[in-house]
């Protein structure tokens, strides 16, 4: 679903004037082109943030977009044209060989100007991030498919400064059209000479505390919770905050989630050790020290985990922690004993130090408002160090998610029985589907946790070859799909099995995962209406194994096989309670 483009030209933006913080505009473009997804979603919810929320929440909490301008999609065209580069980019080579290229053209002198403006007054860190015409679609949101590149604008010279900011733009750039980007491409009806690139360069929220620069919270809200639990239901939606840069929650899945409606009831750990086992221990945050070795084509150059305690150190746990008691074996809000510390934000969603969640269920509403559908946001936060507010909240990105509305009812019985390949109680999605001859699986005699990688390697050509084909399919694996941690699952990106329209994860006795729906991952399962079906260890739902190994197998790698069935299987999900079954003839 294409939307109309949205005129850089309207009049509530102004054209870049060469003064990021101090000019008469914080939301500004620079050109003559589109903003783009990411940035257009961002226009649209500017006005109603300064009228409805601001006085709302103030002095308690200021909400805002982070100064930002746009590098809109006239520069792009200008810099593909210019340097030669559509014969490379519309190649199959690496990645890496199609960065180095577009590293070693040149921006746009018009271009070049501005951004030396930009960087000679601002010695904060910047977030270069993509804002394609493609991005945030309805029903084809491409996230996290193109680069967002962090620099920490620090150098003592604007040479460098500037020089680090072209390399992030040119990096943004040449993400168009890497291998993420072209695998994706093959599951929509779009080209990617159907792309265009725009560029947000905006502030990153978050403080310095030596050398390391972050927000104390980084967040997702999202409208429609997919596991509800206890009281809350799906449309209460659900929230997922984390300590740090947000990538700890968009592309590892770590997080802290909770009902708006149900702020201070936890998740349903099965037990204490459940519950300090899933807390966050480390973090992202922009190295404002020594950089690591120079490195123009990786989108965390200048970025570095770090571990709790030096948040801790830095005084940003204060607000964001409990500590767990082993003499009493309970968990008390704060960080005043001494202890394990839990990151679940009991100070602000327990003991109501600030008002996030009432701010959350605002913003919720007005987003749905203003896009006329659900909505996924992004934020960060950053706090008072001595008392917590006021806090500054920025605002990131909207984007709409999609939700079927339509009614499937399954019984008890359906879910076991000699037809039933498998069923689950914990399934994201809703609807029925009656296409799917071919299923990709992981063979669970040869699956290895320390093998994964290539797992996710191997698992690429069959993706590959049935979207070619236009053959949808069943893909069944161990372990979180997605993850950025290869121990904990399969570390594909969407675009490597972007075919699949049912995906199983399957836990096993030393891998019994908690699915996060505030990634980047899940958002794309989502948009495309994939049914997620989540196999915990240790429940009375299995897999078939032993019916599944008996169909003729069409091709087979050392971990993956490919078998294809006479007859389609019948999917059916109930996103009303959470619960689906995959029968065979």
């Amino acid at each position: 679903m294409r939307r109309k483009p949205y005129s850089p030209h309207h009049k509530s933006l102004t054209r870049f004037d060469r003064c990021f913080f101090t000019g008469a505009d914080r939301f500004t473009y620079i050109g003559s082109g589109e903003l783009g997804g990411k940035a257009h979603g961002l226009a649209r919810m500017r006005g109603i943030l300064e009228s409805k929320l601001k006085e709302s929440f103030e002095p308690a909490i200021s909400v805002d977009i982070p100064t930002l301008t746009v590098i809109t999609t006239e520069f792009f065209d200008l810099f593909m044209k210019q340097n030669g580069l559509f014969e490379i980019a519309y190649s199959d080579a690496r990645d890496d060989l199609i960065a180095h290229a577009f590293q070693r053209a040149d921006i746009p002198v018009r271009l070049a100007g501005d951004l030396r403006a930009l960087v000679e007054q601002v010695h904060r860190p910047l977030a270069v991030r993509s804002s394609s015409m493609l991005e945030d679609a309805m029903f084809e949101p491409f996230a996290s498919v193109y680069a967002t590149k962090m620099v920490p604008n620090n150098q003592p010279d604007a040479d460098t400064r500037f020089r680090k900011l072209v390399e992030a733009v040119k990096f943004v750039y040449a993400s168009t059209f890497f291998k993420v980007a072209r695998n994706y491409m093959r599951a929509t009806h779009h080209a990617t000479i159907d792309e265009k690139m725009a560029v947000v360069i905006q502030e990153v929220v978050g403080t310095r505390f030596g050398e390391r620069f972050y927000p104390h919270i980084s967040g997702v809200l999202r409208s429609y919770n997919f596991y509800p639990t206890g009281h809350g239901t799906p449309e209460n939606g659900i929230a997922e905050l984390a300590l740090g840069l947000g990538r700890t929650i968009v592309d590892e899945g770590v997080s802290w989630s909770f009902s708006p409606a149900y702020p201070a009831a936890d998740p349903p750990f099965k037990s204490m050790n459940d519950r300090l086992k899933h807390t966050q221990t480390s973090f992202w945050a922009v190295n404002m020290g020594k950089p690591t070795a120079y490195d123009p084509i990786k989108e965390t150059e200048y970025m570095e985990t770090y571990d709790l305690g030096d948040a801790e150190y830095d005084g940003t746990t204060r607000f964001l922690a409990s500590t767990y008691l082993a003499r009493d074996d309970r968990v008390t809000s704060g960080i005043e004993e001494p202890g394990p510390r839990i990151i679940d934000f009991a100070p602000i969603l327990k003991d109501r130090i600030l008002p996030l969640n009432d701010l959350l269920k605002t913003l919720k509403s007005a987003c749905e408002d203003t896009l006329g559908a659900m909505v996924e946001i992004e934020f960060a936060l950053t706090l008072d160090r001595e008392t917590c507010d006021p806090a500054r909240f920025g605002f990131l990105q909207v984007r709409p998610m999609v939700v079927s509305q339509a009614e499937v009812d399954i019984s008890d019985g359906e879910l076991s029985g000699d037809r039933v390949l498998l069923s689950s109680e914990t399934v994201l999605g809703n609807g029925s589907l009656d296409t799917i001859k071919d299923i990709v699986f992981v063979n669970p005699e040869r699956f290895d946790t320390m093998k994964t990688p290539q797992i996710a390697a191997e698992i690429e050509p069959f993706n590959r070859r049935l979207v070619d084909a236009k053959k949808p399919y069943l893909l069944i694996g161990f372990g979180r799909w997605g993850t950025t941690d290869p121990p904990a699952g399969i570390p594909v990106d969407f675009g490597q099995i972007s075919g699949a329209k049912v995906i199983v994860e399957a836990a096993l006795a030393n891998l019994n995962i908690i699915m996060s729906q505030g990634s980047h991952f899940f958002h794309n399962v989502t948009s495309f209406k994939i049914f997620y079906f989540s196999i915990p260890h240790g429940t009375e739902y299995r897999i078939d194994w032993k019916w599944l190994m008996r169909q003729p197998t069409v091709s087979e790698t050392h971990f993956v096989r490919h078998v294809e069935l006479a007859r389609p299987l019948i999917v059916k999900v109930d996103g009303r309670n959470g619960r689906g079954v995959i029968m065979h003839d």
